[in-house]
């Protein structure tokens, strides 16, 4: 079973581990009543490690992320990301997932259960296109830190001016003084 970065961490703050699209990942802590106020009225930290990331680049790279989303991504501005779907030639559903432009390249996040369909159904799409494709997966780690108090929490640890951060945008800025995506 794979670990995330955080998998030490989570065992020495007591986490129940489940096995979750072949991943070992907290299901809980001590009470997922107490967890889930805390969410709702502070803020809690979500290890998302577990899903999947590939790079999108070359000339064509808006054309193809453009064909393989039901989405229009030609008009997303650097620094936006958008919520969208894959979908087969008959409508069926692939898989959901969130895009990301940034200058050069498309991140694009999937479920962590479909990490190997999503990029087969892919690499036949990306045939037809110009663009390079990396299953950057197993070299990235992702946190959510979310709740009602999640953006003063982060602002303690960078200087990025995350008040300027709009829903569905992200910057790139050192946080704890490590590089990071902070995404809203």
């Amino acid at each position: 079973m794979k670990r995330t970065p955080f998998y030490e961490k989570h065992v020495a703050l007591g986490a129940k581990l489940v096995d979750f699209a072949g991943f070992e990942m907290p299901v809980q802590y001590q009470s997922m009543v107490a967890e889930h106020m805390a969410v709702r009225e502070t803020a809690g930290l979500f290890d998302v490690s577990h899903m999947g990331e590939f790079m999108v680049t070359g000339p064509q790279m808006v054309d193809f992320v453009d064909y393989a989303t039901v989405n229009d991504v030609r008009g997303m501005a650097i620094g936006q990301a958008q919520y969208s779907a894959m979908c087969l030639e008959n409508g069926g559903i692939v898989d959901d997932l969130l895009i990301y432009r940034f200058v050069d390249k498309f991140m694009l996040v999937v479920n962590a259960s479909n990490i190997e369909k999503d990029w087969q159904h892919l690499q036949k799409l990306l045939q037809n296109f110009d663009v390079n494709m990396e299953n950057v997966s197993d070299h990235m780690a992702l946190l959510a830190l979310q709740g009602p108090n999640s953006r003063d929490i982060l602002q303690q640890l960078t200087d990025t001016d995350l008040s300027k951060i709009e829903f569905y945008h992200f910057t790139e800025g050192l946080v704890n003084s490590r590089p990071m995506i902070i995404a809203r």
